[in-house]
């Protein structure tokens, strides 16, 4: 492996040099930036796998899950906007749409998405798709349909940890042998922390997502404004928590998220309890969250297996690891939830029966 240290490396060495340490969210927002703006991690060849990429299941059964949606909301003649944020590949686009054809649902597909790599590759897989680099450019008009599908998790996260002295928000500096670290900054933020964690132990480490809320918060104008629905699937917790969720992914293993600053992926676990309030505060129904293995067997996951295993008899064994990756609680069905927020014009989505 090479010790030579990158440019975006070299960048923040000199700005912590010249200007103090950084918080874990400028680190963070400019690792991912760097990360996704210069290749595609996706798949078994690079560092991780999303469930779009793990089976045709997945991307058919939220195809099949929109298109009843679409049907119950009166198959409106007005048009129906789709949009993916950080659609990966494009690869679970591509498989929906598949499912929605079917029933005469085809809508205008629209990609937030900033990666020059990262869209060239989605437009081979969705080639009408229209992109965009933020949600100011969505359409105007018309309900949008809005799928984030481990989204969220790559957003910056600030982190704050509990100290001797109080709260302090946890920054970023070098240390003597010039790799970079974590540690406490020097700023007093009690006042940021809610009431009820503000005396926990020291060492204890409390999360906030500013950049997820700013997204969530225009998301739910809109849908507010002009109806449909969001649906958010991602690996976090259904209930507040301590601690530091921070991680790194590079090759399919866990690396040191302050090693090699935009050579591997950085995430974080999702507050699903602070989007269901910032919903809410839009007066949007909320449905779930849920299990994702939960969900897609609402759906019919398993029907679907066994279709796919009869079609292709020598595939069979294969079909049901990909079935048992999305679904089993020990891979992908327990810690991944489901989310679904829409307008109150719009009908109660399905699957959301065992709303954790």
């Amino acid at each position: 492996m090479s010790h030579e240290i990158s440019q975006l490396a070299a960048r923040l060495a000199k700005q912590i040099e010249a200007s103090g340490p950084i918080s874990v969210a400028e680190y963070m927002r400019e690792a991912n930036a760097e990360y996704y703006g210069k290749g595609d991690p996706f798949g078994a060849d690079g560092d991780f796998t999303t469930a779009p990429e793990i089976s045709q299941m997945f991307g058919e059964l939220v195809g099949l899950w929109l298109t009843d949606l679409w049907q119950r909301s009166g198959g409106r003649a007005e048009t129906v906007n789709l949009v993916e944020l950080g659609p990966g590949r494009g690869s679970l686009m591509a498989d929906l749409l598949r499912a929605t054809e079917k029933f005469g649902f085809a809508p205008a597909v629209h990609f937030v998405e900033t990666s020059e790599v990262l869209r060239a590759a989605q437009l081979r897989n969705v080639p009408n798709a229209v992109h965009h680099y933020s949600l100011e450019t969505l359409p105007k008009a018309g309900p949008l349909l809005v799928i984030a599908n481990e989204f969220f998790d790559a957003l910056p996260i600030r982190q704050y940890v509990s100290t001797h002295a109080g709260w302090r928000e946890r920054v970023v500096a070098r240390d003597r042998g010039n790799k970079f670290m974590a540690m406490p900054g020097t700023r007093a933020v009690d006042h940021m922390i809610p009431v009820d964690i503000r005396s926990a132990p020291s060492d204890s480490v409390y999360e906030t997502s500013p950049d997820s809320s700013e997204v969530l918060f225009e998301l739910t104008r809109l849908l507010k404004d002009q109806g449909g629905a969001l649906l958010v699937i991602d690996y976090g917790y259904a209930s507040p928590g301590l601690g530091s969720t921070l991680q790194a992914v590079k090759a399919h293993e866990y690396a040191d998220p302050f090693a090699n600053p935009g050579d591997h992926d950085l995430t974080a676990h999702v507050n699903f309890p602070e989007i269901v309030n910032l919903a809410r505060m839009q007066n949007l129904r909320v449905s779930g969250p849920v299990e994702q293995g939960r969900w897609l067997q609402a759906l019919g996951i398993d029907m679907r297996a066994e279709q796919l295993a009869a079609h292709s008899p020598d595939r069979a064994d294969d079909v049901k690891a990909m079935r048992d990756r999305l679904v089993e609680p020990s891979q992908m069905g327990e810690l991944f939830k489901v989310l679904a927020l829409s307008s109150e014009n719009w009908p109660e989505p399905e699957g959301f029966a065992d709303a954790l």
